[in-house]
């Protein structure tokens, strides 16, 4: 599990670089000019110019592995903070992040397809995502108020400076640090001598496409979020405070990810419940309920830490544990267009209806969708052991 520590580590130094821009970006956007609708834009296109580089990675990682995309998506990201730290008009800004998310696209399904393959036991492969989970969600509690923090004391340009040398630095470590690792699926056969209870090379079940309409509404609700979070900044210390609001939500999903024994409940409940529980407390937020918006963003990140490794494991259980590229490709595509169509409603609504029930129509109508369209395709299909 060597492979599995050193792309933990570089995954928790990607992720904390990242996410640190959360805070930042629409404040420096704002100082060159832009307007709320021409960020909402920015965000959605964004996401959006994920969909070329999740096609590209879906097919590639099954082809060449996950290693080269990794450190490609690293090095990328890092050399496009370089260029943004120059910019001077919003344009130019929107250029360089459509650039960011076509080459950030690549990142997601070249990690969870060399984390899948690392085991072909189930129990083994949903502690995988967790732990993904895990320290994707660790990296994002002190990021977010990191960034704010960076910011405050040396300004946007140093910051991004700053943190597109980490990435660049990440890239060269994981070029020399990760290996590929073959699927057992693909490369095993039976083995009348052993006692492996892994068998013979399977095709890909095929998932219902409908069963994708949940990532897309978990994503259309958390772009949401990051939309409306940072708008609540116009000065350095409402940058901190907003950090420190992304942080709250981090560390509700922290929360729940901790609690291991969340692992052996079945992917699907977890899943259709984690989703229902998001979805009502984004009504709350949406109608003002009476309480702590730091509380009411606490639970979002709980919800969120029983989804997010749940959606991954539930659809290797449905695809049979074949073709892990294609699978997580498809999974990033519907994230990128749930977080293109978030902040693009948001940006274009929100002096008319709140974002937030936008989020939360969004979740139920997932949620409605996902028994009829999971349940029947839900067998004992994977060819994993149990144990």
């Amino acid at each position: 599990m060597k492979t599995a520590v050193w792309l933990y580590l570089f995954l928790f130094v990607a992720f904390f670089d990242l996410h640190a821009q959360y805070p930042i970006l629409t404040p420096f956007a704002i100082s060159l000019g832009a307007a709320p609708s021409f960020i909402g834009l920015m965000m959605g296109m964004y996401s959006i110019t994920h969909l070329p580089g999740n096609i590209i990675a879906g097919y590639g990682v099954d082809r060449l592995g996950s290693r080269l995309f990794i450190v490609f998506s690293l090095m990328g990201a890092g050399v496009i903070l370089l260029f943004q730290a120059q910019v001077t008009d919003p344009w130019q800004l929107l250029l360089l992040r459509s650039i960011s998310g076509f080459v950030l696209a690549f990142l997601s399904p070249a990690c969870l397809a060399l984390l899948a393959k690392l085991t072909t036991n189930r129990a083994e492969q949903s502690k995988l995502m967790a732990g993904n989970g895990f320290v994707h969600t660790l990296a994002t509690v002190v990021s977010p108020a990191a960034g704010a923090y960076m910011v405050a004391k040396i300004g946007f340009t140093t910051a991004f400076y700053l943190l597109g040398w980490v990435l660049i630095a990440t890239s060269i470590c994981a070029l020399i640090f990760i290996r590929d690792i073959k699927a057992a699926a693909e490369e095993l056969q039976p083995d009348s001598s052993s006692k492996s209870k892994i068998v013979t090379r399977i095709e890909a079940a095929p998932i219902p496409w409908l069963v994708f309409i949940l990532p897309i509404a978990t994503s259309c609700a958390q772009g949401i979020l990051s939309f409306e979070l940072p708008l609540m900044a116009s000065t350095k210390e409402g940058m901190m405070t907003t950090g420190l609001l992304f942080s709250v939500v981090s560390i509700g999903a922290l929360i729940t990810l901790s609690m291991l024994f969340l692992n052996r409940i079945p992917a699907f409940h977890r899943t259709l419940w984690g989703s229902l529980i998001l979805a009502l407390i984004y009504f709350l937020i949406a109608a003002g309920t009476p309480l702590p918006f730091a509380l009411m963003l606490l639970f979002v990140g709980m919800a969120k830490g029983i989804i997010i490794p749940a959606i991954p494991m539930l659809l290797i259980e449905l695809s049979g544990g074949a073709r892990y590229g294609r699978t997580f490709s498809v999974l990033a595509i519907a994230y990128s267009i749930g977080a293109f169509i978030g902040p693009m409603l948001a940006g274009q609504l929100r002096d008319n209806l709140s974002p937030y029930y936008i989020a939360f129509l969004a979740l139920m109508i997932a949620v409605m969708v996902l028994p009829f369209h999971s349940r029947r395709h839900y067998t004992s299909r994977t060819h994993f052991s149990q144990n």
